[in-house]
C-alpha cells in the first residue's frame, strides 16, 4: 500500500509494534527442551493480548500462529513437535493484522551454545538488512535493495537464498511491489516511490542458494546441514530514512 493518510501511519505503527513486542518476546521465552508448539503457543497467547490476529493463518490458513524455522528450515516452518536443541539456529517470522492493518517482521537468533560460524551469519544478515534499509529512498531504484544486501553476502562469504524475497505490506501481507529480491537484478527498472509500505527481509545462508518446500506444503528448507538466517523490519519510504513500523 501507499501512505494516504496520518491515520495510515498510525495505524501501521500500531500492527508494527505489536509484531515487534511478539518477536521479542518469543525469542526471549526461547529455552532448549521445548518445542516449536510450545513457543507458538506463547505467541498465541501475545496476538489474543495485543488483540491482533495472526496474518499467516487469517491470509492463507497457516497452521500456526507463527512461523518457526530451524536450522535447515529458512522459512514457513510450521510449529509442531519438534524440540529446540542447544546450538539451533532459530528464525521466528512474526506477522499479524489489527484493524485491517498488517505488518510483518522477523529474526534470527541462536540459542546457546553458539558457534563462530552461527554469529557471524547472524552478523551479516543483520548487516545486510541495514545496509539495505539504508539505501531504501523515495526515487531510489528498487533493485538497490537486493544490491546492498548482495554485496554485504560477498564480502561476507555467505550466500543469498534467492527464491526468497521482500515484499510489499499494508492493507494485505503480500501485496505491491511483489517479490523484492535479495540480490542484484540489473533487469528490475521499479521505482521506490514516497509512502509506500514494504518489507525488506535479507535471507542468507551458508550453502544453498535455493530451498525446497517439504512434503507438509508449508516450510522451505535447505540441505541437512545448511544454515540460515533472516531479519525483517516493515517500514515506510520516504525522501530520506525509511521509517521503521516494527520497532518494539
Amino acid at each position: 500500500m501507499t501512505i494516504e493518510t496520518e491515520q495510515d501511519l498510525q495505524a501501521l505503527k500500531v500492527i508494527g509494534r505489536i509484531v515487534a513486542r511478539i518477536l521479542q518476546e518469543m525469542m526471549q521465552r526461547t529455552e532448549p527442551g521445548m518445542t516449536t508448539l510450545e513457543l507458538d503457543m506463547i505467541g498465541k497467547s501475545l496476538f489474543e493480548k495485543y488483540d491482533a490476529r495472526s496474518a499467516p493463518m487469517l491470509s492463507y490458513g497457516f497452521p500456526g500462529y507463527t512461523c518457526i524455522s530451524i536450522n535447515e528450515e529458512a522459512a514457513h516452518g510450521i510449529p509442531g513437535g519438534r524440540v529446540i536443541q542447544p546450538g539451533d539456529v532459530v528464525n521466528i517470522d512474526v506477522s499479524a493484522e489489527k484493524d485491517g492493518y498488517f505488518a510483518d517482521t522477523g529474526g534470527t537468533f541462536v540459542v546457546p551454545p553458539s558457534s563462530a560460524l552461527k554469529n557471524r551469519l547472524c552478523h551479516a544478515t543483520r548487516q545486510a538488512l541495514d545496509h539495505a534499509v539504508n539505501v531504501a529512498r523515495a526515487g531510489q531504484p528498487l533493485n538497490r535493495i537486493g544490491k546492498a544486501i548482495q554485496q554485504v553476502a560477498k564480502q561476507k562469504g555467505f550466500r543469498i537464498i534467492k527464491n526468497l524475497c521482500s515484499h510489499g505490506v499494508g492493507r494485505s501481507l503480500h501485496e505491491e511491489p511483489k517479490e523484492i529480491p535479495g540480490f542484484f537484478n540489473p533487469a528490475d527498472k521499479r521505482v521506490l516511490t514516497e509512502g509506500m509500505v514494504i518489507t525488506i527481509e535479507p535471507f542468507l545462508s551458508t550453502k544453498n542458494r535455493i530451498v525446497d518446500q517439504l512434503d507438509d506444503g508449508w516450510t522451505l528448507a535447505g540441505e541437512k546441514d545448511n544454515l540460515s538466517a533472516q531479519y525483517e523490519h516493515t517500514m515506510v519510504i520516504t525522501k530520506g530514512k525509511p521509517i521503521l513500523l516494527t520497532i518494539a
